[in-house]
């Protein structure tokens, strides 16, 4: 049985990557099949064969942290507070959840405008806050597009602001369905180029739907492993892409998914060993080790915060040891950690 501190490890700070590597293939990959090779993301088709099936995130993100002013009126005059809002989750056409900060400046039915966008408080739990827009369905979208930030990770936020370079950056190339308020980082190294040699190559791809929420963060916070609750996202797999995968495997391919969120889809889209339905809805699951995987036969993946529900993905998926043993040659050879850093290809032990 695990405890939390043992998916802990000291990672040095100069480690965590602030930007991207340019281009997108440049990014050095930790190949682990056995034993561990260093080597670059764009050398993938080599550790890939004919026939194997990669399966992409086709979520996007959008550019959920606005800035604000709250306006107040009150019988002592008017009062105006600068706001900094993270959406979280729609619930509506035009309405968020949103975390705002400081959140203990707003009351219900104040009003919040970010440039020509406004929002009525209209419901407040500590420092979530419910956004009802002045806009709604895709022209709320197209607003938010137009002064909304990308939502970088706090540990990147926190060191510097988001630009406009992060716009590019922080998405996907096939990024195609909105509704993400993180990125699937494992598939920010490919680029059309290497999309086009990996097809050359017999390797295959199709495309999946999981909404990235911001739960994606949160830190666990229970020493029992088995009693921590995971957060719930939409995904969606296709009738298409349940019939690749099925196909793939019965063939003898490898299904190959890139990104933690693909990973998590398409075990719960699983009707048993070697089979996939299509599959719509929220899922929690939450894979660690002793999870038997039924359709997942590795996974590309960036490296991980200590103690995250990630690393014990991971280490469901290649083994405790193995993971400690790539997290230490990790850090010796100075690979870059966390959503703009360096990736690596895990086959399952």
């Amino acid at each position: 049985m695990h405890t939390l501190d043992d998916f802990d490890f000291e990672l040095p700070e100069t480690l965590i990557a602030l930007r991207p590597v340019r281009p997108r293939q440049a990014s050095r990959m930790l190949v682990a099949n056995g034993g561990i090779v260093d080597a670059i993301v764009s050398d993938l088709p080599s550790f890939l064969r004919a026939g194997d099936l990669l399966v992409f995130n086709n979520t996007k993100v959008i550019p959920a942290r606005l800035s604000g002013q709250r306006f107040r009126e009150s019988p002592h005059g008017s009062g105006v507070s600068n706001i900094e809002v993270n959406l979280i989750e729609r619930i509506s056409a035009d309405t968020w959840i949103s975390l705002a900060k400081p959140a203990k400046r707003l009351k219900p039915n104040d009003v919040i405008r970010f440039g020509d966008l406004s929002a009525t408080v209209v419901g407040k739990n500590g420092g979530e806050v419910t956004l009802a827009f002045d806009k709604s369905g895709e022209a709320l979208d197209r607003a938010i597009d137009a002064v909304g930030a990308m939502p970088l990770p706090p540990y990147i936020a926190s060191k510097r602001a988001a630009d406009a370079r992060d716009m590019d950056d922080y998405q996907t190339v096939f990024a195609s369905r909105t509704g993400a308020v993180a990125a699937p980082t494992a598939s920010l190294h490919f680029d059309n180029e290497l999309l086009a040699r990996l097809d050359k190559s017999g390797i295959k791809s199709t495309e999946v739907t999981l909404h990235v929420g911001a739960g994606t963060f949160l830190p666990v916070k229970v020493d029992n492993i088995e009693e921590h609750k995971m957060h719930s996202e939409w995904g969606e797999v296709s009738r298409e892409s349940a019939d690749m995968i099925n196909q793939t495997l019965k063939a003898g391919g490898r299904i190959i998914p890139v990104g933690t969120t693909a990973l998590r889809l398409i075990e719960t889209a699983a009707t048993g060993a070697g089979k996939i339905a299509p599959w719509v809805g929220d899922t929690d699951i939450f894979i660690r080790p002793g999870y038997v995987f039924k359709i997942a036969d590795g996974l590309m993946t960036n490296f991980h915060l200590p103690k995250s529900t990630l690393m014990m993905l991971v280490s469901a998926l290649i083994g405790y040891d193995k993971v400690k043993q790539i997290y230490a040659h990790a850090i010796d050879n100075r690979y870059r950690f966390f959503s703009y850093g360096d990736s690596s290809l895990l086959f399952r032990k």
